[in-house]
């Protein structure tokens, strides 16, 4: 059986609200809707969610169609970046390449990549260690600590190279068993499930 890592899609961006607060767009929950009403969604036995706001909206959408409930694990949010608070788009993707090019250095204090990764790392570990491996599941976060455990994954340093095409809303599969990707970022409302 397969894990799914989805990351949330589009969101509100509002320099008023703390980054985690943020919640879905319109764009953003017009495509989770879209992939709840995909096949794969709908075998969906646990979905477990970051505590930050966009993924909880995207996890229960996804759950509604499931018709399965939510879990919110908090080791599971992104970078920590309060530390400088919104960066608007340009800055903020510079910002980004500086993290993932430097895992063992702070970006103006932000939390560093290796620590990130080693939280979102132990999060899923700690969660997949009691899970039924015949239920499928899906862990709903964030695009940065997704990379980070995707790098972890496929044994790669940690890199912006693996990180998600086009922003938010991909997901990637990995097998229970041992880890091993079956398929790499894939837009949430494109993908046609585990069996094709």
């Amino acid at each position: 059986m397969f894990a799914l890592y989805i990351t949330h899609p589009q969101v509100r961006i509002d320099p008023d609200v703390p980054v985690p607060q943020w919640g879905l767009s319109e764009t953003g929950a017009a495509r989770a809707r879209q992939a709840a009403a995909l096949p794969w969604a709908r075998q969906l036995q646990r979905i477990v969610s970051s505590d930050e706001t966009k993924a909880i909206e995207t996890a229960e959408i996804l759950a509604a169609s499931a018709g399965i409930g939510i879990e919110i694990v908090h080791g599971m949010h992104e970078n920590d970046r309060s530390a400088t608070g919104f960066l608007p788009p340009p800055q903020f993707e510079q910002a980004a390449d500086w993290f993932f090019a430097h895992p063992d250095e702070s970006f103006k204090g932000w939390e560093r990549a290796r620590d990130a990764q080693a939280r979102i790392v132990s999060a899923v570990d700690r969660i997949l260690a009691a899970h039924d491996q015949s239920k499928p599941i899906a862990f709903v976060g964030h695009g940065g600590v997704g990379t980070l455990l995707k790098c972890h994954l496929e044994g790669r340093p940690i890199g912006r190279d693996r990180d998600q095409p086009g922003g938010g809303g991909n997901l990637y599969a990995f097998a229970l068993a041992d880890g091993r990707l079956s398929c790499d970022w894939t837009p949430i409302e494109s993908w046609q499930g585990w069996m094709k």
